[in-house]
């Protein structure tokens, strides 16, 4: 039998950072103050901006890393760390400060999208919890944000949960959403985030029926003519022909799910017009990325279905953020390794912007530095937790998506391109 599992996200972690902390409290360096740093030294491939998302999920996170009973035992049975580091962790709670790119904001190489300070002791152990999900978060919420503004305005829904793991399919429609989809099929998003769900029927279902008709007739009198009837199980032609039948000229949408749906999509619209159902929408799904949903914009199709693409964050499923200390006892350390190098010390930031509102740039100096300031500029990061515990009125997911539709609305106009080209605002370093 597996071992119950408790709230804790204590064990959310790395070994190394334990091994780390146990020899920090040994010779007393543990207590030193630090400041950590996560950033992406470089953007995915082909990607001219990233979008930041899963800071509401590391903080509730982080309110959850205690080592309880069960995380302490597992520790002692594993002979993890000795029993004085035992005895500390059992005392844990993070006490320190945190700064951060909200949620919907806009990110770049080298913006610090969130920066942590305490003790070593206190921040290091949050690494792998930090970069976990903000890594997961962002790739996804950077790919469904490029999936949202390929289509235009028309509605997406995520129905990815079949395509990942269980936890993370949750994860990923709340990013999704953030970033602009209208709906997911994760009914535990639902639940979780208040995120609206949509779901009709797959093939089996109409597998499951002696007729086309009768999957049609029973779906249509248990959820009445507003639903969506999938008509790509056997000839479209036909189907079309059927759904309209049974349903009337008030149907609500058809679901066109494999095949050229372009070209499927012109011919659908074209009876559903001769039928008089020229109000029922046309809903494509079946392995749509950004640039599939960008090649429909001139197609009638109404409203998409995206799974694997998103979930998989369009291949790029990590947003190559990493937690570096930048900076100890106020003096900054910065790592040299070829390609895996960093900018010591605490930074801050200031997007400049056009008097236009278009972004320039994203200037990134030292703190405790007071560069000059235009008129546009402004600091992308906010509190985000004092003494450890979270800033009243942090902005909520609605929040979010309102930011990053802002955000959108900033940048260089070649900065929406999905081809490949530098990142659409520079990052300068003072």
């Amino acid at each position: 039998m597996a071992p119950e599992t408790t709230a804790s996200t204590a064990l959310f972690t790395d070994h190394y950072e334990l091994t780390m902390l146990g020899s920090a409290l040994a010779d007393d360096t543990g207590s030193r103050p630090c400041v950590f740093e996560v950033f992406a030294r470089r953007l995915p491939s082909g990607r001219r901006y990233g979008v930041v998302a899963g800071t509401g999920r590391l903080l509730d996170a982080i309110a959850d890393f205690r080592f309880g009973d069960a995380e302490l035992a597992q520790l002692e049975s594993t002979a993890v760390v000795d029993a004085d580091t035992l005895a500390w962790l059992a005392d844990y709670s993070f006490s320190g400060e945190i700064d951060g790119y909200p949620e919907g904001e806009l990110f770049f190489p080298g913006s610090p999208v969130l920066t942590v300070r305490g003790t070593f002791a206190d921040a290091v152990v949050l690494e792998t919890l930090a970069l976990s999900i903000l890594n997961h978060d962002s790739a996804i919420a950077s790919a469904a944000a490029r999936m949202a503004g390929a289509a235009n305005g028309r509605p997406i829904i995520e129905m990815g949960g079949r395509r990942t793991h269980e936890a993370a399919a949750v994860a990923a429609a709340r990013a999704s959403y953030l970033a602009g989809f209208a709906t997911t099929s994760n009914l535990e998003a639902g639940r979780r985030y208040g995120i609206p769900t949509r779901g009709t029927v797959a093939h089996a279902f109409m597998l499951l029926h002696d007729s086309e008709e009768q999957a049609f007739r029973a779906q249509v009198e248990k959820m009445g003519t507003d639903t969506t009837l999938l008509v790509d199980t056997y000839d479209i032609t036909a189907g079309i022909e059927t759904a309209v039948r049974v349903a009337g000229p008030e149907l609500g949408a058809i679901r066109i799910d494999s095949g050229d749906v372009g070209v499927l999509a012109r011919k659908a619209r074209e009876q559903l017009d001769s039928l008089g159902a020229r109000d029922t929408r046309i809903v494509v799904s079946g392995d749509l990325d950004e640039h599939a949903i960008a090649a429909l914009r001139a197609e009638p199709v109404d409203a998409y279905g995206v799974g694997t693409s998103v979930v998989t964050g369009s291949g790029a499923p990590t947003a190559g953020m990493v937690y570096k200390l930048v900076e100890v006892d106020g003096r900054p350390v910065a790592k040299r390794s070829t390609h895996k190098e960093s900018r010591g010390g605490h930074k801050r930031v200031l997007r400049r912007h056009k008097p236009t509102g278009t972004a320039l740039e994203e200037f990134v100096y030292p703190a405790g530095t007071d560069p000059e300031r235009g008129e546009h500029d402004v600091e992308p990061q906010i509190p985000l937790a004092r003494a450890g515990v979270p800033v009243d009125g942090l902005p909520s997911l609605d929040d979010g998506r309102a930011r990053l539709r802002r955000a959108l609305v900033s940048l260089p106009w070649e900065g929406l391109k999905l081809s490949p080209g530098d990142p659409a605002v520079p990052t300068v370093f003072g």
